[in-house]
C-alpha cells in the first residue's frame, strides 16, 4: 500500500511514524510544510523538515518532540555569552544539519536534493518532500501587528491574539516534481491528512494552487485525523487559535474547514458523537500518541478506514 501523508511538525510526525511502521519499505511519502521556515544567524532552519527527518530516523528528542535526542548546547551558551539571540534555540547536533543544507542551497542545490540526501544518510526508507522549492511564508495577523510564524510560534510562545493567517507568495509558488509525481504515482491507494494544526501546518500546503488542484482530482481516499481531543488540542495552539478566530473547538469544524477537499474524518473516541453533526464518514479511535505502539496502531486503524472510503462518492 503506497501512502501519502501531508504533514507538519511534532504531532503530524508522529503519525507519520506510525504508518512509517505500519507500512513496508519505500511506501510512505511525506509532503511536508516549510511555510515555517526561516533563516537564523545566516542558516536556512526547516523546522518542520526536520522533525520529520529526525522523527522517522528514530533520533528525535522524545521530551520536545523537535530537535535530535542526546543534544549538547554548547553553541547557544557561548551565543548567549557574546550577547546573541538564542530565543530560537539550535543544539549542537541539529546546528550541523542547517550548516550543511546552507552550504548546500548557497552551492546551487535544490531543497528536495538536500532533504533526500540528507533522508538517505540518515537510513530512512520513506520519501521525504519539501511542499514546494519557492519561498512560502506564514504570516500571523495578531493584536500585536503582522508577525512572522516563528516569531508567533517560538518567541512570543504563541501569545498575541490571531485575526488572520496568510501564506506569502503561496499564490505563485508551485510543487516540486517530486511531489507532482507521489500524487499522480499509479501505485498510490491512500492520501492521510496527519492531525498537524490545520491552519498553521496543513493550510499553507493547500495553499499551494497547483498542490490542491492535485489533491482535488486524485483518485484515492484522502482521509484526514483531527487534531483535537475533546475540544482541546494535546500540543500546540490550534484550540487557542479557533477560539480567537471565532471557529468552535470541534471535530466539525475541522471537518467543514476540510470541506470539498477530504473523504473521511477519524476523531478521538472522546468526540466519537460529533459523527452526526459531519457530512462525511467519521472513525472514531483514541488518538493520543504517548507511545510508538500508540503511533502504530492509530496508522492501522487509519489505513484500514481509508480503504473502506470512496473518493468524493465514486468507488475505488
Amino acid at each position: 500500500m503506497t501512502v501519502v501523508a501531508l504533514s507538519g511538525g511534532v504531532g503530524g510526525a508522529k503519525l507519520a511514524l506510525g504508518l512509517y511502521r505500519a507500512l513496508p519499505a519505500n511506501s510512505l511519502t511525506m509532503i511536508v510544510n516549510t511555510g515555517d521556515d526561516f533563516d537564523h544567524f545566516g542558516l536556512r532552519i526547516c523546522p518542520d523538515l526536520d522533525t520529520a527527518l529526525y522523527t522517522l530516523a528514530g533520533i528525535n528528542d522524545p521530551e520536545h518532540g523537535w530537535g535530535r535526542r542526546d543534544e549538547t548546547w554548547t553553541l547557544m551558551r557561548a551565543m548567549e555569552s557574546l550577547g546573541g539571540d538564542t530565543w530560537f534555540r539550535l543544539g549542537d547536533a541539529d546546528t550541523a544539519l542547517h550548516v550543511l543544507r546552507t552550504h548546500r542551497l548557497r552551492s546551487g542545490a535544490s531543497l528536495s536534493s538536500v532533504i533526500d540526501e540528507i533522508r538517505s544518510r540518515l537510513a530512512i526508507a520513506a520519501d521525504i518532500l519539501p511542499m514546494t522549492e519557492l519561498a512560502v511564508g506564514t504570516m500571523v495577523d495578531t493584536d500585536a501587528g503582522e508577525i512572522a510564524f516563528q516569531d508567533y510560534f517560538v518567541r512570543r510562545r504563541c501569545e498575541p491574539r490571531i485575526r488572520a493567517i496568510r501564506f506569502a507568495g503561496a499564490a505563485v509558488a508551485t510543487m516540486t516534481a517530486q511531489v507532482r509525481a507521489a500524487l499522480a504515482c499509479e501505485t498510490l491507494q491512500a492520501i492521510v491528512l496527519c492531525p498537524s494544526n490545520p491552519y498553521l501546518s496543513i493550510d499553507p500546503i493547500l495553499a499551494i494552487p497547483d498542490l490542491r488542484a492535485a489533491l482535488e482530482r486524485r483518485r484515492v481516499p484522502l482521509i484526514a485525523v483531527s487534531p483535537l481531543i475533546g475540544g482541546a488540542a494535546v500540543k500546540g495552539p490550534t484550540a487557542k487559535i479557533m477560539a480567537e478566530l471565532g471557529i468552535e473547538s470541534t471535530p466539525a469544524a475541522i471537518a467543514a474547514h476540510y470541506a470539498g477537499l477530504i473523504d473521511g474524518l477519524v476523531v478521538d473516541s472522546a468526540d466519537a458523537d460529533a459523527a452526526s453533526r459531519i457530512p462525511l464518514p467519521v472513525f472514531a479511535t483514541p488518538t493520543l500518541m504517548k507511545t510508538l505502539e500508540d503511533r502504530v496502531r492509530l496508522a492501522r486503524f487509519v489505513l484500514a478506514r481509508a480503504r473502506e472510503l470512496t473518493v468524493r462518492g465514486r468507488p475505488r
